[in-house]
């Protein structure tokens, strides 16, 4: 499975486990210049910036811990100009979702929540 293919799969995997735990899929490869957010969601007026991450093996650790923390500051970067084009926004969270695949079978979903960097 290539990267792209896996990334896809990921995220079709963590929106409908967001779907099914009651939060609302706003946008999905939300781009603004060269930042990317994975999924955004809204449950009980919190907008949630949703990272997805997705491994074939943890040989070299798991999902989560892959992501860096230039990662989460391009998160950042891409979540400040989604409220600029979106203010009505107050309150809003960090969030991962982690997800171990063995070829095409899901084996966990891992959220995290409300992550500080």
């Amino acid at each position: 499975m290539k990267n792209i293919e896996r990334g896809t799969i990921g995220e079709n995997v963590a929106a409908n486990f967001l779907l099914q735990n009651e939060f609302l899929v706003i946008e999905r490869n939300w781009r603004f210049k060269h930042w990317e957010i994975d999924i955004i969601v809204v449950k009980n007026n919190t907008l949630h910036f949703i990272e997805v991450k997705t491994r074939t093996s943890t040989k070299f650790g798991n999902p989560e811990e892959s992501i860096s923390a230039s990662k989460m500051n391009a998160l950042k970067k891409g979540a400040e100009n989604y409220l600029l084009q979106h203010p009505q926004w107050k309150i809003i969270q960090f969030d991962i979702v982690s997800i171990k695949m063995k070829k095409e079978t899901v084996e966990e979903i891992f959220f995290i929540e409300d992550v500080f960097f």
